[in-house]
């Protein structure tokens, strides 16, 4: 007998969106994504895979169709709680001035995470993983590299636990023992509960590692991938 199929976290039902001056970015595009999956959203420079994830965070206004979050859908009231359970990482993280541990215990000004708390060992546990010491805390964000800003931004979305990671280039400022160190991370990651994540890349070997299903976005529309090789997620 097979067992119970994983819960649909995320569903994209026919999503649309346009530029102000009417041109459409993403038409109809729908996409659910189950508890264990990482997809990987390949496409031409341009093609709004960004777009895409901005959209499914509920970042941007969509014209047209529906988000469900664990078969619901979503009110105008359901938002923050939405985007602390689907949760967004730019390419090009934003930090503010002072230290990696200020920007890391920023998330918990915040009403929607009032319950929690700072959790330095926790921390250290994922900057572990990436390949950083403790001391890594301490840096100022004014000497940070693009690559350690990066590190800093992954790991201020995976203390706070979301269920969903949208995922934009999230390694394309690190070097290759920084990106396998972050790839393998992002897998366990989804892997110890029910989780998935949506990752947008341009390097299609990267997606052969991180990917249990490729996507591909172009001229709007989402449709499955072409096998360009193995295709098993593993890191």
């Amino acid at each position: 007998m097979s067992g119970t199929p994983p819960p649909t976290l995320l569903e994209a039902d026919r999503i649309t969106r346009r530029t102000p001056e009417g041109e459409t970015l993403l038409e109809g595009v729908s996409l659910a994504v189950a508890a264990g999956e990482r997809v990987g959203i390949e496409g031409p420079t341009g093609a709004g895979k960004s777009v895409l994830l901005r959209a499914l965070s509920l970042l941007d206004p969509i014209e047209g169709g529906a988000l469900e979050f664990r078969g619901s859908p979503l009110a105008d009231g359901d938002v923050p709680a939405y985007r602390s359970r689907v949760a967004y990482l730019h390419q090009s993280p934003a930090l503010v001035e002072g230290t990696v541990e200020e920007n890391l215990r920023l998330p918990f000004a915040l009403r929607i995470y009032r319950d929690r708390s700072f959790d330095r060992e926790r921390v250290a546990e994922l900057l572990g993983a990436l390949g950083q010491e403790p001391s890594f805390l301490g840096k100022q964000k004014g000497d940070l590299s693009g690559g350690e800003r990066q590190v800093t931004a992954l790991v201020r979305l995976l203390q706070l636990a979301p269920e969903v990671l949208l995922l934009d280039e999230p390694t394309a400022a690190l070097d290759p023992e920084s990106t396998a160190l972050a790839e393998e991370l992002i897998v366990r990651w989804v892997e110890a509960g029910e989780r998935a994540a949506v990752w947008v890349t341009h390097d299609p070997a990267q997606a052969d590692r991180v990917a249990t299903r490729r996507m591909r976005l172009a001229r709007g529309r989402l449709t499955p991938a072409a096998d360009h090789g193995r295709n098993g997620g593993e890191v």
